[in-house]
């Protein structure tokens, strides 16, 4: 045999592996954990700048003598930027990298956040925050960069994990306000709720890219680096042969047809964006944003709720008894708060065994069953427990689907699907103030109400017409 030949066949010989099966040997290990601590902490950030809204909105509108509809505007505008920023960010990430998506996140964010705590008028107010919530869009791209270093046995419970950092920041930001509001007011509430995005600015420098993102890219060999690394970190041993890639087949070809692929020959937003309304991924993505505008808009909407029903604006009926002052507010959002942690504990032991499309569908009975007392004005304790109970199972929802929807979307729009379903969900959340701060503000708790009762029903059926449930599935591996 020639010499030329018999290396062409011994380079045939040589063992393949692919991501999923170099993950699955080097297990969840040290590496892991790093990455999870440093995406937990942008999923952080995220909770404590949201959870902001529940506490100063109340305080200005006093302070600055502000209309109601002035009030709900702070809220919106944040969401708004949300909206903008989930979409632009995922489609950085899925066309110029996670690093790259991370470290822009980190800088707007941190910067703006820190500049609202000297706002000196409403205006300047309004604008940095909605800076801000263009910062937090991206936190899909934490979530999704996550994922796609977890092998996918352990993928469900460690994605129910990296959501307790949301649960952590929101308790933890009901904490520093009961303290910080109260005697310092909410400049230095703004100024030291920024401390969590300072923190995930200066670790920037220890992230890695995504060895999924560069097999999808064709940087086998970066890939192949980064694995390498896992390996030295988790004491571990890559599987012998070379590493190749498991997408078979180009996914702008596969998912836009040919025609379409020529004319969308390199990836740009607009093709990441075609892709997600393709044949093969529509039903997903239409069903995906329902379920998103659906968590968020209960999501939101509860926590609003709570602190509308505690600061005493719901005057409209006798029976209400809720008693008007700051130090009700604290303690209503911080038990409420702690309604999230059953939440994941349930959502951890549900996302392996009974899969993701069946827990989910159950959750939003369960979360409508404990708001359908509310339908008309209860007291104080039955209000805060019914509202416990109802974001147990709506913070239950929202950590599913943030396993699911990163599961169904393949690695070259993974980061644009979640974005773009993160974005839809920002809209419900500039409309769940107009619910719960206008109609309870002007005596319509039962219209409130039975709007939150459709948007969760028309989720749960949006869940069970998923075409496929992904416990246990490989990423690209999902037959659509």
């Amino acid at each position: 045999m020639a010499p030329q030949q018999q290396q062409h066949q011994e380079e045939e010989d040589e063992p393949v592996y692919t991501l999923d099966e170099a993950l699955t040997t080097l297990g969840f290990g040290k590496f892991q954990y790093l990455v999870l601590g440093y995406a937990g902490l942008g999923s952080m950030v995220d909770a404590v700048e949201v959870m902001i809204l529940s506490f100063i909105g109340p305080v200005l509108k006093s302070q600055w003598g502000l209309s109601s509809a002035q009030e709900s505007l702070i809220t919106t505008v944040v969401f708004a930027g949300m909206l903008i920023g989930a979409y632009f960010w995922g489609i950085v990430a899925d066309n110029y990298g996670r690093r790259k998506s991370l470290l822009s996140v980190a800088i707007v964010t941190t910067v703006c956040a820190f500049l609202s705590s000297f706002s000196p008028n409403y205006i300047s107010l309004l604008i940095l925050r909605m800076l801000v919530g263009t910062g937090l869009g991206g936190g899909p791209v934490y979530g999704s960069w996550f994922l796609e270093f977890v092998p996918s046995q352990s993928r469900g419970i460690w994605m129910v994990i990296y959501s307790t950092f949301w649960t952590i920041g929101t308790i933890l930001e009901a904490l520093l306000a009961m303290i910080i509001m109260p005697k310092l007011g909410w400049r230095w509430l703004l100024a030291l709720s920024s401390i969590p995005s300072f923190a995930a600015l200066f670790l920037y420098i220890f992230t890695v890219e995504s060895p999924r993102y560069l097999c999808a890219e064709g940087r086998i060999s970066d890939a192949y680096d980064i694995l390498r690394k896992i390996a030295v970190v988790n004491q571990t041993k890559l599987p012998p042969g070379m590493l190749v890639s498991d997408q078979v087949t180009d996914l702008n070809e596969e998912l836009l047809g040919p025609r379409a692929n020529k004319i969308l020959n390199f990836k740009t937003g607009l093709s990441s964006s075609l892709m997600l309304l393709s044949p093969k991924l529509l039903r997903i993505t239409l069903l995906m944003w329902v379920v998103y505008f659906g968590n968020s808009f209960s999501y939101y909407g509860i926590i609003l709720l709570t602190s509308q029903f505690s600061t005493g604006e719901n005057r409209c009926f006798s029976v209400a008894s809720h008693v008007n002052n700051d130090s009700s507010l604290y303690r209503d959002v911080f038990i409420t708060s702690l309604a999230e942690l059953p939440g994941l504990l349930i959502s951890a032991v549900v996302v392996e065994k009974v899969g993701r499309k069946v827990s989910m569908a159950l959750m939003y009975v369960l979360g409508s069953l404990f708001l359908f007392p509310l339908l008309v004005p209860q007291n104080e304790a039955l209000t805060t427990t019914l509202l416990f109970g109802a974001r147990i199972w709506i913070i239950g929802n929202f950590t599913l689907a943030g396993v699911y929807c990163p599961e169904i979307y393949p690695t070259s729009v993974r980061s644009t699907g979640c974005g773009v379903a993160s974005a839809v969900g920002r809209i419900a959340g500039m409309v769940s103030p107009i619910v719960a701060v206008q109609l309870v503000r002007g005596c319509h708790q039962m219209a409130a109400i039975v709007l939150f009762e459709v948007v969760i029903i028309l989720s749960a059926i949006s869940v069970v017409l998923f075409p496929i449930e992904t416990k246990g599935r490989q990423l690209d591996h999902l037959s659509l």
